[in-house]
């Protein structure tokens, strides 16, 4: 059995820096290469992009910016790709991929994994409710994109078909990763633990340098970010692992980067739900294990769902909206003037049409404090942005938003500046519908140049939900100084759907029972309140193994992703508007700080 290999991460989203490629494979010993290029909305478009053109629909930066100017090296370095660029279209992407290759010369083997795409059963699932809201399935002729998201399985078999490059549609983010550990190791479905840690080196590459500095709370330890180095791990036979990045790059790998990304668009962390196995991360250790070295350990395992999640989109109506900024006294009472007569004006505009109102307004005014609500210091900005959207039924009401907005232009409080260039333009709102599939219910492909195969989940048992862990206790002295929750913590924040989390990770582990005291539902209430309103559920979760506490709320970010009118849809910087808020310590603690 191979002892460790290596694996790096080299793709977040579609649209990522392609300087990792070449970056990586600088990096000796490297064996495999993941790319993550897959989020709901963009199905949404990648679905267009086929409807539009049937050989279209995959991450085409897969191939012009991945492939084309790195496939001689990845041949001559024999490091396996594997990437989720499919897309609705996996065949095709394969197809453009094995025309490279050709074209080059070179012998390599590509397969295409097959079965997530739904689309043409949209009528089956009519009957369906929503996971989370249960709303009723909308009109099954509407959905723009239907996949389920599948598991590392079909990717190591894949590997254990001689495979180069796989190349999957929807599946989650760090089923690629798992793939490549269940084919080295000979994990099997039983081995939920193994799985549960290569699941967790998966989550945490997945995203690219958000595990090797990006979007870091001590982000100035960074340094020069246009050179980060991008994560690699080396992982064991165990599901332990080490989180690294490349010799001579920017960037940094500590406790505090390594544990953020864990936290990252995550919900209960003892049930962190994948095709394969049920997580625990509850009791993960990280450590630092040398400069720019992390060891993460302790991942549990439990039985895996016996469904598949499954992923609609579809176009509810129209958005529009745009950003301008103001500046001199008085600057953000005058960008709420404005506002509120672009809006009167508009409404006129529809009336006159026999158009309905908007279904939902939105004005943020940036640079006032508008992000943190009742905890605003209330600065009196001299310099703002205005951010003014809408949403209505009908593509033409949501232009007429925009048109006033220009309208206004010479009637304006003084002090209205705009990046030159064209009028914004009215878009489709996307939205998310979510359902569960018994994993029967669904044909899983293979196609190893040419070689079709099925392939057959195992059904797995064994396991049983873990214990919740007591939560801190009462901190032993009360509180006399207090110091802001930055001193204390790191923190990142991030989306699933319209649910927001915000992970806080203690920077000592005597500073957790002080901070989860503090951040209790009231203050997280208060803090969050102007964008979550009285009846959202909010949940907390403590994770003893890494001395931190996940906090979830429920309807946070507006419908979330296109569907949000929001300057911040994906509560991005939710962790941001909590690490100002004062933490009661003792004043012994305060003066070590």
């Amino acid at each position: 059995m191979t002892k460790k290999i290596r694996i790096g991460g080299a793709s977040g989203y579609w649209g990522e820096s392609m300087m990792a490629t070449p970056q990586l494979l600088q990096v000796e010993g490297m064996d495999y290469l993941v790319y993550d290029f897959l989020a709901e909305i963009t199905m949404s478009i990648l679905a267009r992009a086929r409807a539009a053109k049937p050989e279209m629909g995959y991450a085409t930066d897969f191939i012009s910016g991945v492939l084309k100017p790195n496939l001689r090296e990845i041949a001559d370095k024999k490091v396996k790709i594997l990437t989720n660029a499919g897309g609705v279209n996996p065949e095709a992407c394969g197809a453009a991929a094995r025309k490279l290759i050709k074209e080059a010369g070179l012998d390599l083997k590509v397969a295409v994994v097959t079965g997530d795409d739904l689309l043409d059963r949209a009528q089956d699932f009519a009957a369906m409710q929503d996971m989370f809201s249960g709303a009723d399935c909308p009109d099954p002729a509407s959905l723009a994109s239907v996949n389920a998201y599948l598991g590392g399985f079909p990717v190591a078999k894949a590997l254990d078909g001689g495979a180069d490059i796989v190349i999957t549609g929807r599946s989650v983010d760090s089923a690629v990763t798992l793939g490549a550990c269940i084919h080295a190791f000979g994990w099997q479905p039983q081995d939920l633990d193994a799985l549960a840690g290569g699941s967790l080196a998966g989550h945490l590459i997945e995203c690219g340098p958000q595990a090797s500095g990006g979007n870091f709370t001590d982000w100035e330890l960074s340094g020069d970010i246009a050179e980060i180095g991008y994560p690699f791990i080396d992982i064991d036979g165990d599901g332990v692992f080490t989180v690294m990045k490349p010799e001579g790059t920017s960037g940094v790998v500590n406790v505090g980067t390594v544990s953020e990304q864990m936290l990252y668009e995550i919900g209960d962390p003892q049930a962190y739900l994948l095709p394969d196995v049920t997580c625990d991360f509850s009791e993960v250790t990280i450590e630092q294990a040398g400069d720019n070295q992390v060891r993460v350990a302790q991942a549990k395992g439990h039985t895996p769902p016996t469904h598949y999640k499954v992923c609609a989109t579809y176009a509810d109506g129209f958005r529009a909206g745009t950003l301008m900024s103001f500046i001199g006294l008085q600057a953000a009472a005058k960008a709420k003037s404005f506002a509120e007569a672009a809006f009167v004006r508009a409404r006129n505009v529809l009336r006159q049409h026999n158009l309905a109102d908007y279904s939902e307004t939105s004005i943020e005014v940036i640079g006032d404090d508008s992000q943190f609500g009742e905890a605003t210091s209330n600065p009196h900005a001299r310099e703002v942005v205005l951010k003014i959207a809408a949403k209505h039924e009908t593509q033409a009401g949501a232009g007429a938003l925009l048109r006033e907005i220009s309208g206004l232009g010479l009637a304006t409080p003084a002090g209205l500046s705009i990046f030159a260039g064209s009028r914004a333009k009215p878009s489709p709102v996307v939205r998310l519908f979510s359902f569960l599939l018994p994993k029967a219910d669904l044909s899983i492909g293979l196609d190893v140049d040419g070689q079709k195969q099925s392939f057959e989940e195992a059904a797995v048992s064994g396991g049983d939900a873990p214990a919740t862990p007591p939560v801190p206790d009462a901190p032993p002295e009360k509180g006399a100084v207090d110091v802001p929750l930055v001193k204390l913590a790191w923190g990142r924040s991030g989306d699933k759907g319209n649910k927001a989390n915000i992970g806080i990770i203690a920077r000592d582990a005597a500073y957790l029972p002080y901070i989860w005291a503090a951040l209790d539902e009231d203050a997280i209430r208060h803090r969050f309140g102007h964008f979550i309103g009285d009846n959202p559920a909010l949940a907390r979760f403590y994770l003893p193994g890494s001395h931190a506490m996940n906090i979830l709320i429920e309807d946070a970010l507006g419908g979330g992703g296109v569907a949000s009118l929001r300057n911040d849809p994906q509560g991005k910087a939710y962790a941001q508007i909590l690490l100002d808020h004062p933490i009661p310590i003792p004043q012994k603690l305060a003066e070590s700080l």
